[in-house]
């Protein structure tokens, strides 16, 4: 590469060569196309292959001024965007490498590096995913990977040495590489050494769960046998590959990532906790209290600056307008400004005499030829749009005089490109607001707009409606000789608005007065020293800014030339300007630090360089504290080509104040410009230290000369009242001058805050009667009345109480090599607001050639520089695909739509690193656990308080009188043979099948019939005793209940089992041999069809086959009657056996005694008034709890009708269960929440179709959810409100609530109130307590009562850990005690000791008599104002999640579906979410509904969402594809089994987030 520039290439193929490079920095060509175009060039002049050794893509990270001597060498990528090489600065490249170098001898931090589906990566290195297969590999094995060929990714000048790959022990993913930069300074490369750590994992088993609970908590216990008793359905493969003893998978490389964040987030926090406060409900964010050894401003207070007199000269014009009729009459060949081609060659050139005539043209055209004579469109003081193209000065400058001419306003604005520009809407309210209804326009530029296909103009978004009018001499008519243009003195009046994009995206309209816009001329004219006929060249926009007040207004008032180049030309060659400067002997030229940096990068050896004609080099941008090291290098390059340093003139602007201060071209070259050495720690406190003691972070900065003739300048500050500044203070420069824009357009509130600001002293006397204008630039006054600006309050973000500028984080992001990752000019930094504080987030454009590792090590270097520099942390840093950013129309990153994309979850992002661990340090303090009150104390405290204890019941059962025949028998065989007696033929099962019919029918005969031959085939094939177990493993349907009874009939043991899914038998089958073994079934009963499956191939695959007990098929029943029935002699004796798996992935099976059978069915009966005249509806699986009984057991002992439903039925037909209901016109039916989504889900789009088929719900007065948990009110909400228009009574839909230790505690039933429900304060409820609140009020949870509670049951709420009675609305654990709780566990080793008290705790004070059982449900009680049936105060349970569930998290208490809900709302994407903890970790999964290019975007939502709402953060974010959430029978979410998947890498995600 060195030798590269020394061939004699001709000038167009360098010309053709610079374009290229232009384009692929700015991503508008691939490296590809780059790359196969650039030898295609080059080919005939180079005799070597190309890319041997060289390759241009990775330009050398120089810092050093370049001398005219090393230039050859100095060839850098060109770059585009209005933030580019400002940023680059010799001084503070080192910095940041001395900071890193820094960071790595604090201590190495070893950061994860996320998992991504492949299908996600996009060009990348696959060594990053195939982990290899030693557990520790040497240091060279992996030095070369992910490099691709070594020349084809490095420079022989710049070599990227790869320093140590520290291989972890299991997981290479995170594989921590880090590359050193040869920083050319002095030749003396600044090596970074490895900042990345080196953590090595052993693959030991991870560690185990330090969330789990207190020992007291509920855990069902795992029989001894199995390791996997707990896992029902272990849908990721076999469990027990997966498992310790303990629940924690080993190995696994998520495991050993998960450790490696764990190990990274216990290095300790630099920012110390402040004091905090606690009050009793509030969880208080910590208040940031002030570093006492914060840098404090003691300088004296400043005095306001006065720029030197205006001096009024003759001979100035009285209005811009009657300079223009001056020179338009006396000079009218005078050249006023000359365009430019894209070939750099004279386009046109407009004359005084032509602007003057074709302005007049415009004017008259726009004020006679719109509209009628009688109406027209435009009058005096009417605002225009001016839409012209930035190739088009001349027509542009036509318009903007015929407006001025005609008293009419004119608005410029950027040409609409598209119909959906970035920022267009913003401008369209603009003009809305300001009242435009025409547009003035070019006819390239109309032919140019898009057009719908009838070939108008459409409306833009969030435009009003225009009239576009052309302005080209050819389509005018001329106007009369009598009309002349009215020109006046200037005045008062508004002579044009500007444009200006606030931080957050808005457009406001700056308004500029007649009188403002010729003193500033006058002011620009006086500082500039601009005389008559002067040439200037301008390379900046001419529609606003300084390139309109130079290039447009001030020129003509001194009869100027002005070359205009247009952005087009420099893209092609970026020379032009500095030719145009040569080739016309131009004075002035008016650029931006962009423009000089590109110069110097193109420059190259054109010997005819001479700029010793220049005056004058007025750099738009030097209010840019980075736009120094432009101008340095500039100067450098061209002082040995007549450039005199005094001609370098930074001015800084702003819309509001227009020319705020510019440094004067001085004939004196000994007086050097000034200087500023900051520190930038001072800085963020806003004062002004010279140089800090650690030499790393400092700004240099540059002064933009004094304050304009005739103004007045004070620096206030920056928030809350406008009081002067102290001398080494930073503030808000404010400026007092005619020469200021007036007025925000239309909007005084603002107006007044900016253009009428009265700065006061400290006493708080006012400094002067006239009103400042607010510059929006942050700086200082230094010696010598010189103005410094150290950023501007756009840019200003406010950290922790720090003042940081996202222009200085973007330098510093870019000092770390970014050549080779991502694009110099596509950064962008803003902020977002998370939790009370702004947090920092950058967005880059990552190269499409660079690899995940690449990048994933480049943006951990980036957080570690900031952190170093900046002493601030990163909330986020994403890489996006290259030129995916929304742009300005110039070229530049549009920052407010990026950031409205990024909180839209709309950016899509190809990597995303979020630091909330280590920047969010505000959270409240983690909650210390007090010392617990006695339960004595408390019910003292109670009784005190007035609050009664919290205890409610349901009626009595013993004393309620009804004619229940079915009392009389002990046990449900009886009844069914009493029933079979009695009434023989009357149906109690009705099954339907999917299409709605009736599949089979049961009447009590023919079922007493049925229980009697299967209970001889138990006596004879199975040669069972009484009280030995049967394992039913049956379909829903009525052969399960035949079953049953002919178990109780031979007096054996029942247990239904969930037959084994044919489809899924390796995940399911396991499940059934579990129960079966831990039940100790002597046998099973089953169909033919599942004995079949039993035996298959595939059965044989995922169990032990020859381990089942015997099995019996009852499809082949004997013939004969058994020759007697058994007598059980004793109630208290099981009558079967439920199993059921909980949530938490725990299996348990509670022992039912014949007397809790009977009680149950009984209770069941009283509350819903069952009886044999009844139909009920039932669509639940019927293997366990509420489910099971009310599909075996209350037809029989009630004698109503049941007709069932299986729930598998309605994944063919989602109306069956409705259309069921409504067919035999049913009034009480239950469901499963799974069955209700489904319906809500399927159903939701039907409606009207189902209205016409019939369906009529009205008739329904109960609708139950039997569930065991926290009533789901969204869901029965919106299946209210869906079926609402079929019939269905809104206050028919309740739910239950039963747990292992009694199967139903509520039931809505008949009779009694309605379900009520209460709004409590969700951050309360992690401390334990109750505290209601109103609907809508902030971190408010909607509660639904859980149904009535049940006759026979007693509830009362105690402490879970003191075991005491607590008072009414305070959260604790529910305790139940009736006639139907369970009799216990059934165990394998009967090893009930450890549960016992589950069944028989007693409390520790008060009521000490009464055995309870604890359901393990945290919920509370509260006396209502409703009556119930005896006329008592109605008591109403709410039930708030299980303990076992619950995650302990910074020492409060969090329920997982709190969170999911939170996350669900988050982006309209996420259909599903889970959460659970690991290690301390919250660990947050979602399922994503779209493209996978959008898993990424969900990353910073959760992890906002959950910080704001919960005051977590999360510790990983993994994306899966939907329905991997595992969700049992009664659609819960198995979180257990979807962490044991996750920890053993079964998910297979899209994409996995380790936040640091």
């Amino acid at each position: 590469m060195a030798d590269r520039d020394t061939l004699p290439l001709p000038l167009e193929v360098r010309t053709r060569l610079a374009e290229l490079e232009l384009e692929l920095s700015e991503g508008d060509i691939t490296q590809k196309g780059y790359e196969k175009k650039r030898s295609k060039l080059i080919g005939a002049f180079l005799p070597q292959a190309p890319g041997k050794g060289m390759d241009p893509s990775v330009p050398h990270e120089r810092r050093t001024p370049v001398t005219p001597g090393s230039s050859s060498r100095y060839h850098r990528r060109r770059s585009s965007g209005s933030r580019d090489e400002r940023y680059r600065s010799d001084v503070h490249t080192e910095a940041v490498q001395a900071a890193l170098a820094k960071q790595k001898e604090r201590g190495k931090m070893a950061v994860p590096m996320p998992s991504k589906r492949r299908s996600l990566v996009v060009q990348s290195s696959m060594d990053a995913y195939t982990p290899p297969d030693t557990s520790s590999g040497s240091e060279g094995e992996g030095s070369m990977q992910g490099e691709g060929t070594p020349t084809s990714s490095q420079s022989s000048i710049n070599m990227e040495n790869w320093i140590s790959r520290a291989i972890h022990g299991s997981t290479t993913s995170s594989t921590t590489s880090s590359s050193s930069t040869q920083s050319g300074g002095s030749g003396a490369a600044s090596r970074l050494a490895d900042v990345m750590g080196q953590t090595h994992l052993e693959n030991h088993s991870a560690p185990p769960d330090v969330t789990s609970y207190t020992t007291d908590s509920i855990q069902v216990e795992r029989p001894q046998g199995s390791t996997t008793t707990s896992r029902s359905t272990p849908k990721y493969g076999n469990a027990e590959l997966m498992e310790t003893g303990d629940g924690v998978p080993v190995g696994g490389r998520v495991s050993a990532k998960i450790q490696q964040l764990v190990n990274t987030l216990k290095r300790p926090k630099r920012p110390p906790l402040r004091e905090f406060f606690v009050d009793d409900f509030e969880e208080l964010l910590e208040v940031q209290q002030p570093d006492p050894n914060q840098p404090k401003a003691e300088g004296a207070q400043m005095l306001a600056m006065r720029g030197e007199q205006l001096g009024v000269v003759t001979n100035w014009p009285l209005s811009l307008e009657a300079a223009l009729q001056r020179w338009g009459t006396i000079s009218p060949k005078a050249p006023c400004l000359t365009t430019m081609d894209t070939n750099g060659k004279p386009l046109y050139i407009l004359t005084y005499g032509k602007l003057w005539t074709r302005s007049i043209k415009v004017a008259y055209n726009v004020l006679h030829k719109l509209g009628s004579k009688q109406e027209p469109m435009l009058r005096p003081g009417d605002r225009v749009a001016l839409v012209f193209p930035n190739n088009d000065p001349a027509a542009f400058m036509v318009a903007f005089y015929g407006c001025l001419l005609a008293e009419v306003v004119p608005v410029p604005i950027e040409v609409p490109l598209t119909r959906k520009d970035a920022g267009s809407q913003q401008i369209g309210f603009l003009l809305g607001s300001c009242g435009v209804t025409v547009a003035l326009t070019s006819d390239a530029c109309h032919k140019g707009l898009p057009k719908s296909p009838t070939g108008e103009i459409p409306q833009f978004k969030g435009w009003p409606k225009l009239l576009w009018f052309v302005t080209e001499s050819k389509h005018l008519s001329k106007p009369p000789r009598d009309w002349f243009p009215h020109i006046k003195d200037a005045n008062n009046e508004t002579a044009y608005i500007e444009y200006k994009t606030c931080k957050d995206g808005s457009v406001l309209g700056v308004t500029v007065m007649r009188i403002a816009l010729l003193t500033h001329c006058q002011a620009l004219t006086q500082s500039c020293g601009y005389t008559e006929a002067e040439t200037i060249v301008n390379v900046l926009d001419f529609k606003k800014d300084v390139g309109l007040w130079h290039g447009i207004l001030t020129s003509v008032m001194n009869m100027m030339h002005v070359i205009s180049i247009p952005y087009s030309l420099m893209k092609v060659n970026p020379l032009s300007w500095i030719q145009k400067v040569c080739q016309y002997k131009a004075k002035v030229a008016c650029v931006k630090s962009r423009d000089m940096h590109w110069a110097l990068v193109a420059h190259r050896d054109q010997r005819d360089i001479n700029l010793s004609s220049l005056r004058m080099l007025v750099v738009a941008d030097g209010a840019n504290p980075w736009s120094i090291s432009s101008c340095d290098a500039f100067l450098n390059v061209f002082q040995s080509k007549g450039l005199k340093p005094e001609v370098i003139c930074p001015c800084a602007s702003s819309p509001e104040a227009l020319t705020v201060a510019i440094r004067r071209p001085t004939d004196d070259s000994n007086q050097p410009p000034g200087r500023g050495v900051l520190s930038m720690q001072g800085l963020s406190h806003g004062v002004i230290r010279v140089d800090s003691e650690e030499k790393l972070s400092v700004l240099t900065l540059q002064d933009v000369g004094t304050v304009m003739p005739g103004a007045l300048m004070c620096v206030v500050k920056p928030d809350g009242v406008p009081q002067l500044c102290k001398t080494d203070e930073i503030g808000e420069l404010c400026v007092g001058s005619i020469a200021t824009g007036t007025s925000y357009y239309g909007l005084s509130g603002m107006t007044k805050n900016t253009f009428e600001v009265f700065p006061m002293n400290s006493v708080g006397a006012l400094i002067s009667e006239y009103p400042f204008t607010r510059t929006g630039l942050l700086g200082f006054v230094g010696p010598g009345g010189l103005c410094f600006i150290a950023g501007k309050m756009d840019g200003l973000m406010v950290v922790g109480g720090r003042r940081h500028n996202a222009d200085d984080i973007v330098a510093t992001a870019l000092a770390v090599e970014p050549m080779k990752f991502v694009y110099r000019g596509r950064i962008a930094v803003f902020s977002i607001s998370v939790l009370h504080d702004e947090r920092i987030v950058v967005v880059a454009e990552q190269r499409p050639d660079s690899t995940e590792e690449d990048s994933f090590q480049w943006m951990s270097r980036v957080l570690q520089a900031i952190d170093g520099i900046h002493q601030v942390g990163v909330y986020c840093l994403a890489l996006v695909p290259s030129n995916t950013l929304p742009k300005t129309p110039l070229g530049g990153i549009h920052l407010s739509e990026s950031k409205q994309l990024f909180l839209e979850g709309s950016l899509h992002p190809c990597n995303v690193l979020m630091c909330p661990h280590t920047c969010v340090t505000n959270l409240p303090k983690p909650r210390q656990k007090q010392p617990e009150i006695g339960p004595a104390s408390v019910m003292v405290g109670n009784l005190v308080s007035g609050k009664r204890i919290a205890q409610a019941s349901g009626r009595d059962l013993g004393q309620m009188e009804d004619n229940d025949q079915a009392r009389k028998f002990l046990f449900l065989s009886e009844v069914l043979q009493w029933r079979a007696q009695t009434t023989p033929d009357h149906v109690l099962y009705t099954l339907l099948n999917c299409r709605g019919t009736i599949a089979s029918s049961l009447t009590c005969v023919q079922l007493h019939k049925r229980a009697e031959k299967i209970a001889t085939m138990l006596a004879e094939r199975g040669h069972l005793q009484d009280g030995d177990h049967v394992a039913l493993v049956y379909p829903p349907g009525i052969d399960l209940i035949a079953a049953f009874y002919g178990c109780l009939y031979a007096g054996c043991v029942p247990i239904t089992v969930r037959p084994p899914h044919p489809q899924n038998i390796a995940t399911t089958l396991p499940t059934v041999k579990m129960i079966v073994e831990v039940s100790r079934s002597a046998c099973m009963m089953t169909t033919a069809v599942i004995c079949k499956l039993l035996r298959s191939k595939e059965a044989s695959a995922a169990v032990d086959v020859r381990s089942w007990p015997p099995v019996l098929d009852t499809d082949d029943l004997p013939k004969k009657k058994p020759p007697l029935l058994y007598k059980p002699s004793n109630p208290d004796t099981l009558a079967y056996l439920d199993f059921s798996v909980s949530t938490t992935g725990m299996l348990a099976g509670v022992k039912m005694s014949h007397t809790a059978t009977s009680a149950f069915c009984r209770s069941i009966k009283l509350q819903c008034e069952l009886y044999p005249s009844r139909e009920v509806a039932i669509c639940l699986d019927p293997y366990c709890g509420l489910g099971f009984v009310l599909w075996c057991l209350c037809s029989v002992y009630s004698g109503h009708q049941s007709i069932l439903i299986p729930p598998s039925e309605l994944e063919v037909n989602p109306a069956l269960w409705l259309l069921a209901v409504s067919q035999y016109k049913v009034r009480d039916t239950f469901c499963s929440y799974s069955v209700m989504e489904l319906c809500t889900k399927g159903l939701g789009l039907q409606t009207d179709s189902l209205k016409s088929r019939g369906l009529d719900l009205s008739r329904v007065r109960t609708c139950v959810v039997v569930a065991e948990e926290r009533p789901r009110i969204a869901l029965t909400q919106s299946f209210s409100k869906l079926f609402k228009d079929l019939g269905l009574h809104p206050r028919a839909v309740s739910t239950s609530f039963g747990c292992r230790v009694n199967l139903a505690i509520c039931l809505q039933g008949t009779s009694g109130p309605d379900p009520t429900t209460v709004y409590v304060d969700m951050r309360a409820l992690r401390h334990d307590r109750v505290r209601l609140v109103e609907r809508g009020s902030p971190h408010s949870l909607p509660l639904m009562e859980s149904g009535k509670i049940l006759p026979g049951v007693r509830i009362i709420i105690a402490n879970p850990e003191t075991k005491g009675p607590l008072g009414d609305s305070h959260l604790g654990e529910i305790w139940v005690c009736s006639g139907h709780n369970a009799s216990g566990y059934f165990t394998v080793y009967g090893d009930e000791a450890l549960q016992s008290d589950h069944f028989t705790s007693r409390l520790s004070f008060g009521d000490t008599q009464t055995i309870w059982a604890r359901t393990g449900y945290l919920g509370f009680l509260r006396r209502t104002e409703l009556t119930d049936a005896s006329g008592e105060r109605h008591d109403a349970l709410y039930v708030v999640g299980a303990l076992d569930e619950a995650m302990e998290l910074r020492g409060m208490r969090y329920h997982p579906i709190d969170i999911e809900t939170s996350v669900i709302r988050t982006h309209k994407s996420i259909t599903e979410c889970a959460v659970f903890t690991w290690t301390n970790l919250l660990v947050v999964v979602v399922e994503l509904d779209g493209s996978e290019q959008e898993a990424l975007d969900l990353v910073p939502l959760v992890t906002n969402v959950v910080l704001e709402e919960h005051y977590l953060i999360v510790g990983v974010v993994v994306v899966v594809d939907i329905g991997v959430i595992p969700i049992n029978s009664r659609g819960e979410k198995q979180r257990m089994h979807l962490r044991d998947g996750f920890l053993a890498d079964q998910l297979d995600p899209i994409y996995v987030a380790y936040n640091m």
